[in-house]
This record gives structure tokens, C-alpha cells and sequence, in this order.
């Protein structure tokens, strides 16, 4: 029985590894779709607890869900054949690019391509989010803070500090209602790992810059590219066109965008080097999705946590419509990208049972016929 769990664990998300296009809230759709709507692995709702929970910590959040998911219904061996299986896909394919950079020097043209994926995705995310949205808002208080998260998002506040604003909040609704009755339980998140590491050993220098990174960031892709940016290329390590054209391929290969520090790796270090930053940078995941899992059940039983993670769950559905407005400020510019991004809409919602990958490869030879136009 738990080999063949294994087995589905293992077919699920290398299958999403191979064709998760688009980023983090995409690639959370596409598992979305997987494992709940068609395997019914686990609830919507405890779906979107472990979204919830996976904003609470560090790293890139569709990895962690990834994690989550494995651990869900495999166990620990769940756990790490579904990180490995949804990883390893990008890793491979990140490689062959980064070789291929180093060898000649350059990166093939797939602007057309990007020009439609881009709408795409957002018609995806945008379906995701009123799916999620209809279990997460359950009352009005709850809409109240997805909102307000929201336009704090929009406006540059941190994530971190709306996420657990949100969730105090939450429980500060809670305890009014409840006539302020005193707080039984403390958030297991409010002191953060942070962990900061440091070598001596050159050999060992790329692995510790990406554990470090790993370990501590929070938020998109492009944070991500921000630490790099300030490890990397300000001390001199790496070259700044180098750290854009890794942001292009994070953008047009399948996979977490993190699989970005094996492009980067590479370029510092060849193939030694892409293997220290690719397990540096996932390493830091792993150890805090097997910490978190056990407690996702905890929180929900527990009434004043549960009303800070109902609160963090609409924090989290508010900071992935903040992160579709600033796609749509770069790629939703003219009446090509709109129709092609309301096309993704209609499709996702009106056909539930359609693969997000098709309407993901739909926008990209969609985009590159009217780029011709």
C-alpha cells in the first residue's frame, strides 16, 4: 500500500515538475487540481491550511507545498520523493541551459513564447484564487483582512509582516468575540529560524551563500534575485547580466523558479558548483516543512490558532491577487495580452477538468502567433 502511494506520489509530481510553467501560485493551482480535485487526497480546506502554513516560513512556497503534499499521503518517504520528483525535473533542465550559456554564451529567443505565457498564467492564478476563495472567506471579518492585505501588498509592505499581522489579528477578532477570553496557545512562528552560515572553504562558498538564502528569504522569484543580487553580484562573485539572464530562464523553464541557483552555480562553479547551490538553496525546505506538518493539524484544533490561521489563509489568497496586479502591470499592456489573459480566465473556470498545462501552452502559441500580428 505504501509503495503505491509512493509510486502516485512519484508520477504526480514529477509530472509537475515537467510541466509547471509559471511560477509559484500556478504551479499551487496545478497541485490544487492534482490532489484535490481529481485524487482527493484531502480537503480544499486543508488544502488551504497548508498554503496558509507554508507563508509562515522561508523558502519558495510551491516547493513547500510540493513537500507538503508528499508528507500528507506518503509519510516522511511521501515527503521527500515528492520534493525530489518536483524538483530534480527543473534541476536537469536549468543544467542543460546553464551549460549551454557557458558554452556559447547566450540564451535562445523565447521572447514571443513569454509574451502570451505571461497573460496565461494569470488567468490560471486569477481561477485559483476564486475557487480558494469561496472556502477561505467565511465571514466578513475574514474579507475584511484579505482585502486590506491586499492593498498593503500592492503597496510594497512586506509579506512577512502581513501574513502575521494577519494572523494576529485574527486572533485578536477571536478573543473579542469571545469576550476576550485569555490565549491559550502561542504562536510556534513568532520566533522565526534565521539561520546564517558561514565558510571559510572556497570550495564550500557557494553552498553556504545559497543555505543561507534558502534559509532565510522570504517572498517571490524576484526577492530571490534581490539577495543574489546584494550576495553576489555586489561583492563581485557574479556578473549582473548573468543574474538577469538567470531570472530568464527561471521564467521560461518548468519547475520552482529556485531552480535558478543551479543556472547561477553553475556559472561560479560548473557542475560541482550548480549541485552545492541547488542543495544549498532546497536544503533549508525540506527541514522546515518536516517541522511545520506535524503542528498544520494543531493549529486548526486549537480555536484561537485556527482564527489566526483562517486569517493567514486570506492573507495568503490577498498576496496572490498582489502578485497577479504586478504581472499585469508588466505584461497586460495592450488588447493582445488582455485577450489572451481573459481567454485563460474562461477556460480555467469553465473547464474545470482541463489541465492548467494546456492552457498554459495555449497562451504560449497564442502569444507568439499575434506577436507576428
Amino acid at each position: 500500500m505504501q509503495d503505491n502511494r509512493l509510486k502516485e506520489i512519484a508520477r504526480v509530481f514529477l509530472k509537475l515538475g515537467v510541466i509547471g510553467f509559471g511560477g509559484p501560485a500556478v504551479h499551487i493551482a496545478m497541485m490544487e487540481e492534482e490532489v484535490v480535485r481529481k485524487r482527493q487526497w484531502f480537503t480544499h480546506e486543508h488544502f488551504i491550511d497548508l498554503i496558509g502554513a507554508t507563508n509562515l516560513i522561508p523558502g519558495p512556497n510551491s516547493t513547500e507545498m510540493a513537500l507538503h503534499c508528499g508528507k500528507e499521503r506518503g509519510g516522511w518517504k511521501g515527503l521527500l520523493v515528492a520534493g525530489a520528483c518536483f524538483i530534480l525535473p527543473a534541476v536537469i533542465i536549468t543544467a542543460a541551459f546553464a551549460w549551454a550559456y557557458q558554452q556559447y554564451g547566450r540564451l535562445p529567443q523565447v521572447q514571443p513564447f513569454i509574451y502570451g505565457i505571461k497573460p496565461a498564467i494569470i488567468g490560471v492564478i486569477l481561477s485559483l484564487m476564486i475557487t480558494l476563495g469561496k472556502k477561505t472567506f467565511k465571514n466578513i471579518e475574514l474579507g475584511f483582512i484579505g482585502l486590506s492585505c491586499a492593498i498593503l501588498a500592492i503597496a510594497g509592505i512586506n509579506e512577512v509582516l502581513i501574513l502575521f499581522g494577519a494572523g494576529f489579528t485574527g486572533i485578536l477578532i477571536y478573543n473579542v468575540r469571545n469576550k476576550f477570553s485569555a490565549l491559550n496557545s502561542i504562536s510556534p512562528f513568532a520566533m522565526l529560524p534565521a539561520l546564517v552560515v558561514s565558510g571559510d572553504g572556497s570550495d564550500w562558498k557557494i553552498f553556504w551563500i545559497f543555505l543561507k538564502v534558502g534559509a532565510i528569504l522570504y517572498g517571490s522569484g524576484y526577492v530571490l534575485f534581490a539577495f543574489l543580487d546584494s550576495e553576489l553580484v555586489k561583492t563581485g562573485m557574479l556578473s549582473r547580466q548573468t543574474l538577469i539572464d538567470a531570472i530568464a530562464v527561471g521564467q521560461f523553464t518548468p519547475g520552482p523558479v529556485f531552480s535558478s541557483a543551479t543556472f547561477i552555480g553553475w556559472q561560479m562553479g560548473g557542475l560541482a558548483g550548480a549541485a552545492k547551490a541547488t542543495i544549498g538553496i532546497f536544503l533549508p525546505s525540506f527541514l522546515f516543512v518536516g517541522l511545520l506538518n506535524p503542528l498544520v493539524s494543531w493549529l486548526r484544533k486549537s480555536k484561537a490558532m485556527s482564527a489566526f490561521l483562517d486569517a493567514v489563509n486570506a492573507s495568503a489568497i490577498a498576496l496572490i491577487l498582489a502578485v497577479c496586479v504586478e504581472m499585469g502591470k508588466e505584461s497586460v499592456n495592450n488588447w493582445k495580452t488582455v485577450l489572451i489573459l481573459v481567454a485563460g480566465i474562461a477556460v480555467s473556470l469553465f473547464n474545470k477538468k482541463l489541465n492548467s498545462a494546456f492552457i498554459i501552452i495555449g497562451g504560449a502559441a497564442a502569444g507568439y502567433l499575434l506577436w507576428l500580428i
